[in-house]
């Protein structure tokens, strides 16, 4: 009987990724993931230390597994080991801590793997598979640990990345999420010292992905506003049927003096002139970002211009989070902390405002064409539609749009399964999800 291998992962899609690899590497040496009633001899925790509550929470993670594997061999590894190596070593159960991410090859190896994989074959249990491209962040925006614990710029080799997606396309995965701590910054730490026409950047690894054979579609993951270049917008256009028409441009504040404190690179004026050029370039673009509220000293007037920033960037979504003190960073200990219900009251207004964005940008995708990834199959009668014949064959299909809006189409089309993308109309929304047809 081979070993028994269980894994769990917090955080990031850069997370996710590392935690897949581990665990393909492990199964080429005999371990095979337990069944939910079965005990593990190995546990993989991958751990998260963007906030206290990752924090918390990987903690929950190992004791939960520490009481459920009492036997079993427990590793952690992520940004939190690395973080708080002897903090995570004291937790019950715990036999190892791997506190760099570039130790996963020794790791794999010390549990007898030889032939340690390069990239993934599939991406167990996910429609879209996620390929991490980099690891690494330089900047050193005032709030973010990350930076401490993932120092390092590096990036994969390219033809690594090539081979890896064309694997995963013909393992059947039709969406490949492009991931890395500071995506744009792929290929950086190859371009020191060459001259500029022999650069290598995001948007070449791009280029080459969607001339990729299959039937498949590429995402971006979280980039910086300025990483978007003419270039990479230039070949979002050209490949259209191919690179989605969706980015996620981290704001943090739609404030200048809120930036500034920050230790951000750029201004409003800059993010929203990268995203009129993206709506000049390509057709309808989805533009999602993510918005840190109560950030130490944040005036009503400094909020208000955050407010308004975002109204004029017009976002699909916004993911709002109230600031979280990290410690080791500088916010932790700048004046003016803002208290959690101002903070509370802040989220709820900027929440609103993104009900309303969302609803705005759905309306404007109406008779639109989109592509859809389905990622769920419920056949009619068990929805509680009783107009509906019990025999019927209809299903509703729910997922994901290209644009990154959910999608929902009732169907009696056989062919159409789960993890597959499907070209369909928007027939109406309701402000939450689009309806579609197929076309």
């Amino acid at each position: 009987m081979s070993a028994k291998l269980r894994v769990a992962t917090l955080g990031c899609k850069v997370n996710q990724y590392e935690t897949e690899l581990v665990r393909q590497g492990l199964q080429r040496v005999g371990y095979s993931d337990c069944a939910e009633d079965e005990a593990a001899d190995v546990c993989i925790v991958n751990t998260c230390t963007v906030t206290n509550d990752g924090d918390a929470k990987s903690r929950q993670v190992v004791r939960r597994l520490n009481r459920k594997n009492p036997d079993a061999r427990i590793v952690v590894m992520g940004c939190y080991a690395t973080r708080a190596p002897e903090e995570v070593a004291a937790l019950p159960g715990v036999t190892e801590v791997v506190t760099d991410k570039r130790e996963l090859p020794d790791l794999m190896s010390r549990f007898g793997v030889i032939d340690v994989p390069t990239g993934l074959d599939g991406f167990s249990g996910r429609q879209r598979a996620y390929v991490k491209v980099q690891d690494g962040c330089l900047l050193r925006c005032s709030y973010c640990i990350i930076p401490h614990v993932r120092p390092e710029l590096t990036s994969r080799p390219k033809q690594h990345i090539v081979d890896e997606v064309q694997r995963l396309i013909d393992a059947g995965h039709q969406e490949v999420v492009l991931t890395g701590i500071h995506l744009g910054h792929f290929g950086v730490d190859w371009n020191r010292n060459k001259p500029k026409d022999e650069w290598v950047r995001l948007a070449h690894l791009v280029r080459e992905l969607s001339q990729l054979n299959g039937d498949f579609r590429i995402r971006l993951s979280s980039i910086e506003a300025t990483e978007v270049t003419r270039e990479l917008i230039s070949i979002m256009s050209e490949f259209s049927d191919r690179v989605v028409p969706h980015l996620h441009l981290c704001l943090q504040s739609g404030s200048d003096s809120v930036l500034r404190r920050m230790r951000r690179r750029w201004g409003t004026k800059m993010f929203l002139d990268r995203c009129r050029l993206l709506r000049e370039s390509l057709r309808s673009p989805a533009i999602s970002t993510d918005v840190i509220v109560g950030f130490p000293g944040e005036t009503e007037e400094e909020f208000q211009q955050t407010i308004q920033t975002c109204r004029e960037a017009g976002f699909s979504k916004i993911h709002a989070f109230p600031f979280s003190a990290r410690r080791g960073t500088p916010a932790a200990e700048m004046k003016g902390q803002i208290p959690k219900s101002l903070q509370s009251e802040r989220v709820a207004e900027l929440t609103e405002l993104e009900t309303q964005l969302r609803g705005d940008y759905y309306r404007e995708l109406v008779g639109q064409n989109v592509q859809m990834m389905i990622e769920s199959d419920t056949a009619l009668a068990t929805i509680g539609d009783s107009t509906t014949d019990p025999g019927s064959q209809h299903r509703v299909l729910r997922g994901t749009s290209c644009r990154y809006a959910p999608a929902e189409c009732i169907t009696s089309d056989a062919d159409l399964k789960v993890g597959r993308l499907v070209d369909v109309v928007v027939e109406s929304t309701d402000g939450s999800k689009l309806v579609v047809s197929r076309v």
